[in-house]
């Protein structure tokens, strides 16, 4: 299950943190020992909770809180120019690796799509027709194959979700066939 952790728009974000961590530990007290796990996403606006950091810092509080990576998210929040090539992939299964553990990092769960962004972070999800927003997914599909990683990737594109998972999918094999010669 994944969830978004909440939103700092009129509080400090320690104070966020907090509200967030005592839901969090709330719900797993409801859920029990062999629920569910819950996925704690990565946010585009600046105003919600979902940083990196944030969310690692999050999962840390129970094995059955893992990150979800949203590249997009991630690069909208930035303003751009997060993910410009392969190494910007690795360092962040790398710090997830580091802070929680190599496997959680491995078999992580992701979304990608491009998105528009503005000062405040995230606008829109849109096409991987779009030339002027990023992230391109073609680094993170070399990515996968040079650091043996087997996330599971969700495309989370405006409208053209299939055609453009498709388009990842032959990347990854076109990565894959490269790598292996």
């Amino acid at each position: 299950m994944v969830v978004h952790t909440g939103s700092a728009a009129k509080i400090d974000r320690s104070e966020a943190m907090k509200l967030a961590a005592d839901t969090l530990d709330r719900t797993l007290a409801e859920v029990g020992e062999d629920g569910a796990f819950i996925g704690l996403e990565t946010m585009g606006k600046v105003n919600q909770l979902g940083t990196l950091e944030e969310v690692i810092a999050l999962c840390k509080m129970s094995r059955r809180l893992v990150p979800v990576v949203d590249f997009g998210h991630m690069n909208a929040r930035a303003c751009g120019g997060v993910f410009p090539d392969v190494d910007a992939y690795r360092r962040i299964f790398s710090a997830i690796g580091e802070a929680l553990d190599d496997q959680t990092a491995r078999n992580l769960h992701c979304h990608f799509s491009k998105i528009e962004w503005t000062g405040a972070g995230e606008k829109k999800h849109l096409t991987f027709e779009d030339a002027v927003y990023g992230p391109d997914f073609e680094p993170l599909m070399e990515c996968l194959v040079r650091e043996n990683l087997t996330p599971t990737v969700i495309c989370e594109s405006a409208g053209t979700m299939s055609d453009d998972a498709l388009a990842m999918k032959k990347s990854y094999e076109r990565a894959l066939a490269q790598w292996k010669n």
